[in-house]
Order: C-alpha cells, then structure tokens, then sequence
C-alpha cells in the first residue's frame, strides 16, 4: 500500500524553513492532483514554499512531480529533431509567430503548445486567433501530421499535459504566490518537459514589462530552468532579454500579426529581426542543425512558405483580410524634444486597456485593438508628431488607455544625445 502523509505536517516542514522529501513532494501533488489536499492546504504549503524557498532537490522533484500528474507527448516517430521556445512573457513579444515556420523551414520540428494572455501580457493564441478561421485546439493526432508536414503547429495545451500545475498555478494567482522562482520553474518546466520536445530555448524577459524585474532574479530563474530541463534529458538554453522597452512597434492581437508577417517578408522592427534570428539559431543548434542561414530563409520567402501551409492546417485563410478597430486616436509630442524613455508596462496596460487583453481568464478580447508605436528611444521628434496610435471599437476606452501612457514615456530637450537600444539581447545561458 502507498505511504500516505499528515499534509498539515508537510506544510509545517516548509513553514519551519525545512526539507521536503522526494516521498513527501511526490505525494502531495498527487494527492492535490486527485484532490484529495484541498485548495487551502496547497495554498498554505505555496505561500510556506513563497516564503522559504526550495533546494534544487525539491524543485527537481516538484517538477517530476507535476510532469507524472498527467501524460507525456511522444515525438519519437516523426523521424526528425524537435526543438521548443518559451517565453516568459512581455509586451509586444510576437516572436513565436515568425519563429516557429523559420526553424520549421529548416527540416526541424516544432511543437509550439501557447497560452492566452492575462493582463498586461498578451497571449500568443490570442493573437493567432485574429486570422479569420484559424484554430488553436488541435488534437494530438492531428499534431503529429501537422509536425510532419509543413512542420510546426502553435496551439493550445491538451489538459492531459500536468494537470497539477494547471491547478496549482490557477491557485497561486489568487493567493499572491505566482512570484516565487521555485514555483514558476517548476511550473514552465513541467508543462514544456510533458511536451515532450527534446531541446527547449528559454526566453526569459528582464525589466519594466516583464515578470522578472532585474537581471540578477532572471539569471537565478533562467538557471533553475536550464538545469531542470537538462536534468529531464531536454537540451535547454537560455537568452535573456530586455522588456523595459516594447518590443517592436505594435502591441494588440492583429497589429503583431501584421509585424510579424513584415519579418517574415524580410522587414520588420530590428530588436524583432535581431531576437527571432537569434532564437532560431539557438533552437536549430540545439536540434543538431549547425551554421543555418536563417536570414536568408526569411528574405527568400522559405519562412513565409511555411507560415501559410501552418495557418492553412489550422483552419486559417492566410491571405484573409486581418481585422481592424473601428475607432482609432493619435497621441502626439506636446514638444520638439527626443523620446528618452519608453516604458513597456504603461504601453502594455494601455493595449490591455483598449480591449487587447483579458482581466479574467473566461474574458473575450478584441483582435483589432491594440497601440501602434511610431517612435522608439532616441529618436528625435517635433511638436505634433505621431508617437503612438490607438485601437479599439469601444472608444469609451481611449480616456483609460491615455491616462496609462501618461508618464509612461519622456522626452529629453531637442538635440540631447539619448542612445538607441543596442540589442534586445542581454545574456545567454547554455
């Protein structure tokens, strides 16, 4: 018969500063899983986990713990290397849109599993459902022929992928113990290792929009993260990269599709050239693909060629007209000056205010709406000039999103020398 435990007990372990054992660990999240440790027991024991922190054993075994609570996807039989991206999560981070079809152009598989956003982060699905008839619920079988051919798909998690962290992390946002690195580790690593991919590039965003404020938390983050998916076997590395900024010039569900079919073209934003290239090259090397030109495959149309066989296999019309808002606003400079700073959380809460994101999970969003940005950091600008460009079909809206951007951004006396961003990239872990 299994070993059963006093959960009160284990909560008092973690309370005290102590160690769980990989017994106890493994039991609880069962027992939680099954529900047999009620909501607030486990919500005592995250916030002790909060407070206390966990040993790189515990979060190992936490993490095994997760992935067993459910199945685990199988990619061997598509005769070919799979490779995975995860991002932490910004504003206007669109990367996933163009990089998926660019890796998969390269013979390399790539099963992107996406979330919806909450807040001031939008969601990958979200955006993608802004292309008229596209699905984001695919079923497993219907996956694997897709990673065949044309070889990448980016939909939603099946709920057979561990469904303890899907019930723990809906616990951890109403308890205020999202925020503990432990936790979030744990949480991605279970779900992408589930997945069952067998290289997985991490990018872990850093600063103002982003979950993780400062360089030194993203480092401890993204190291736990590498070391729990080598641990599992995944070939996992790490970029870590600068969200004090938008990414890009577009934040909102079909504005960042319209970017990223601008990259996908051989255009688009710089830092969002820069990031897709660079993560391509990490996921492809990680996959065994040496020395890949990826640029080249975006300027050669190879990229885009793969995008429309992957919305086309979702259901979407890939020459479709995107939607629209109906209303629109300019914000524009009250002064000839140059834009010193622009901070991506004002920007996102403005998007998410425009109907470009959900308050609540079960909220619906609105694909046209969204902020266009006209200007970045170090450009100078004259009195009247366009810097940002509002959308929504609730124009009642506009008043909140503007007093978002208020303060959100500043501009320097005209002909002060305010430095452009260098690189979106910070750091690497491999």
């Amino acid at each position: 018969m299994a070993t059963t435990f006093d959960t009160v007990d284990i909560i008092r372990t973690k309370r005290d500063g102590g160690e769980l054992s990989g017994a106890e660990i493994d039991w609880v999240i069962d027992a939680y899983t099954n529900g047999g440790v009620g909501d607030e027991q486990m919500a005592a024991l995250a916030m002790a986990i909060f407070l206390n922190g966990m040993t790189t054993e515990e979060t190992s075994r936490w993490t095994r713990a997760m992935i067993s609570s459910g199945e685990r996807l199988d990619f061997s039989g598509l005769g070919k290397p799979t490779t995975d991206k995860h991002s932490t999560g910004g504003v206007g981070d669109k990367i996933t849109l163009p990089l998926a079809p660019l890796v998969a152009s390269f013979g390399v598989a790539v099963p992107q599993l996406s979330g919806r956003g909450l807040g001031h982060t939008g969601g990958t699905l979200d955006k993608l459902e802004a292309i008229p008839g596209w699905q984001a619920d695919i079923s497993t079988e219907r996956m694997m022929e897709i990673l065949r051919d044309p070889g990448c798909i980016v939909c939603a998690a099946g709920t057979g992928l561990a469904p303890a962290d899907r019930k723990l992390y809906a616990l951890r946002d109403i308890t205020g113990t999202v925020d503990s690195i432990p936790l979030i580790a744990s949480s991605i690593m279970s779900k992408k290792i589930a997945e069952g991919t067998s290289a997985l590039v991490l990018d872990v965003k850093v600063g103002d929009g982003a979950f993780m404020k400062d360089l030194d938390t993203a480092h401890e983050l993204a190291r736990t993260m590498v070391e729990l998916g080598r641990a599992a076997d995944v070939d996992t590395r790490a970029l870590l990269t600068d969200m004090s900024t938008p990414l890009g010039r577009t934040v909102g569900n079909a504005l960042e599709v319209r970017e990223s079919l601008e990259v996908l073209a051989g255009g688009g934003p710089a830092d969002v050239v820069e990031l897709t290239v660079e993560l391509a090259r990490e996921m492809l090397d990680a996959a065994g693909v040496r020395d890949a030109d990826v640029e080249a495959a975006l300027t050669d149309g190879r990229a885009m060629d793969t995008w429309r066989k992957m919305i086309r296999a979702q259901g979407g019309d890939p020459d479709a007209e995107l939607p629209t808002a109906a209303h629109t606003h300019v914000v524009t400079a009250d002064r000839d000056g140059v834009l010193e700073r622009l901070d991506a959380l004002p920007v996102g809460v403005a998007s998410w205010r425009l109907g470009a994101g959900r308050a609540r999970k079960e909220d619906s969003v609105q694909a046209g709406a969204g902020v266009e940005i006209h200007v970045a950091p170090g450009d100078a600008v004259t009195a009247g000039q366009k810097l940002f460009t509002l959308h929504t079909d609730t124009p009642e809206r506009f008043d909140r999103a503007i007093e978002s951007l208020n303060g959100g951004y500043s501009l320097a006396p005209a002909g002060s020398d305010v430095p452009a961003r260098d690189s979106a990239i910070l750091d690497r872990i491999n």
